[in-house]
């Protein structure tokens, strides 16, 4: 056990964490969500649950209420969800459709699917009232992997820098997550878990296998190498190899559907794990698409939205997906209580300081860094 007060050098096969307080101190967290979530890309909706003219989602980002709305032109637009008129919420249900306009409960000023301002109780007798400019606030979105990515700062980083050069970073290769065309894969299967930890807890636990032969007899036995402690993302390119007697990515390691049409052959009998900063994880195996939203909801409390995606025929089918989504709902499980786990250790005293990396979970510094870079920035 490390004693209080020791430091340790830059050859340790120990390399220090953050301190505890970075998983529980509310103004820490009020920090990261100015900082991170309310300045990068967040992955907000699923397109396709935004089938038609109307229909709309609500996303807290950040401190923010954010209206994803599909528009009469069948695009996708999001707004800061707030009344132009005296800030009342617009649409408090998660998710609906409206007919023809966003109306306001409170006064009835009522907006166009594009934001514009439509109607208001004597808005004739106001004819100097600029619909556009007190129109919805627009808030900047793009569409990746079949989602809506919005951001909430003025002027937007790169989405090309900070979202899709994490598939290239993780794949080696730009090519490779285009093969999965996940855009086009069906809506499977959703599970929301209410996650009782930090975000930071369950990045970090997306990120490393140390633990996977402690808690997730399951996946080793599809994956067998990560008994050894080192997770698919330790390495650049690398993709964990099924057991020789493994048929597919399933709970009992059975036949899943068939390779997806243009996965590769160097792909195939493989797992891929890609973290998406600050909120998104995708798994790719060959016949499915496995992706995690978390929306970080206080200092000890993170919602994770899990999609399982198939080709479409799949799903129509109405084949059972047990077997495939059993395996990864029993990872997201077993995760998730480790992370309460962990939680509940962060305000103690013992934990003051922080803990511990092996070198298996080295490369989780980096993730740090980024965390105390964009922080200070």
């Amino acid at each position: 056990m490390r004693n209080k007060g020791c430091r340790l050098t830059t050859t340790s096969s120990l390399i220090s964490t953050l301190p505890g307080r970075s998983y529980t101190d509310p103004d820490l967290f009020a920090a990261e969500q100015a900082k991170i979530f309310e300045a990068m890309w967040f992955c907000a909706v699923r397109a396709g649950d935004l089938p038609k003219p109307g229909a709309f989602r609500t996303v807290q980002v950040g401190t923010e209420s954010v209206l994803v709305v599909r528009g009469r032109d069948g695009l996708l637009r999001a707004f800061l969800n707030v009344c132009r008129h005296r800030g009342a919420r617009l649409c408090v249900e998660e998710r609906g459709e409206v007919r023809r306009t966003i109306r306001c409960a409170y006064h009835a000023w009522s907006y166009d699917l594009d934001g514009r301002l439509a109607a208001a109780p004597n808005l004739a007798k106001m004819p100097d009232i600029d619909r556009v400019e007190y129109g919805l606030v627009p808030v900047s979105l793009r569409e990746w992997l079949g989602y809506a990515w919005v951001c909430l700062a003025d002027e937007p980083p790169s989405f090309e820098d900070t979202v899709t050069y994490a598939a290239t970073e993780r794949l080696g290769d730009p090519a490779a997550i285009e093969n999965y065309h996940v855009d086009r894969l069906a809506l499977g299967r959703r599970v929301v878990y209410d996650v009782k930890a930090n975000w930071k807890l369950v990045v970090e636990n997306f990120m490393e296998c140390y633990h996977c032969a402690t808690i997730h007899p399951e996946l080793v036995a599809v994956l067998p190498e990560f008994a050894g402690g080192y997770a698919a993302q330790y390495y650049v390119g690398h993709g964990a190899e099924f057991a020789e007697r493994v048929q597919g990515f399933t709970v009992d390691g059975g036949a899943g559907f068939g390779r997806l049409p243009d996965v590769a052959p160097e792909q195939d009998r493989r797992y891929y794990a890609i973290t998406v900063k600050p909120q998104v994880f995708v798994n790719l195996v060959p016949d499915h698409v496995i992706l995690h939203r978390m929306f970080p909801m206080a200092a000890d409390r993170t919602v994770v939205e899990c999609d399982w995606l198939y080709h479409p025929d799949v799903v129509a089918s109405g084949t059972d997906l047990t077997p495939s989504v059993e395996l990864f709902h029993r990872v997201n499980e077993q995760d998730f209580d480790a992370c309460e786990r962990t939680q509940l250790g962060m305000a103690s005293r013992a934990y003051r300081a922080g803990g511990v990396l092996v070198p298996s979970e080295h490369h989780i510094s980096a993730f740090h860094q980024w965390v105390n870079q964009r922080l200070r920035g």
